[in-house]
């Protein structure tokens, strides 16, 4: 079987939260990959550093990931609960605003990857984990929201 039709084999075997959660593993296991280097690099330009090496991809593919979900959230035939909806619309907003930020030198990593996980962990059955301190003392966007 060739690699195209096992992927549409997976495609269309493997329910929309599914294809959801591999997307949201995949972009957060890149962007987790850099997740060390960008905490060592101290200023913008070793961050500029961190981005050329692959980091601006898996931020930018988060974005886009993050946008697609906005658009379907705002989707009048979307069947989720008005309040997680909004939630989620909100989430998406500072996803964005984040990912601009990341993508220009400042933080905001560790905080997009957190974000991502929980809704990994929701979208396998998980619970979100309890608000939690960070290594650098803050409490985390993710447990925070």
């Amino acid at each position: 079987m060739s690699i195209s039709a096992y992927k549409q084999t997976i495609r269309e075997s493997a329910s929309p939260k599914q294809i959801e959660a591999r997307v949201f593993a995949r972009i957060t296991g890149s962007m987790e990959q850099h997740r060390a280097n960008w905490l060592a690099a101290r200023d913008k330009f070793a961050r500029t550093a961190v981005l050329a090496h692959g980091l601006r991809d898996a931020v930018a593919e988060n974005r886009v990931l993050w946008s697609r979900l906005r658009t379907d959230l705002t989707d009048e035939n979307n069947q989720l609960p008005a309040e997680l909806r909004a939630n989620l619309l909100s989430i998406a907003m500072w996803v964005d605003r984040t990912c601009g930020v990341v993508i220009g030198g400042g933080d905001g990593l560790p905080a997009l990857i957190d974000v991502n996980q929980n809704i990994l962990g929701g979208l396998s059955g998980q619970r979100p984990t309890p608000a939690a301190v960070t290594q650098d003392g803050t409490q985390s966007h993710a447990q925070a929201v």
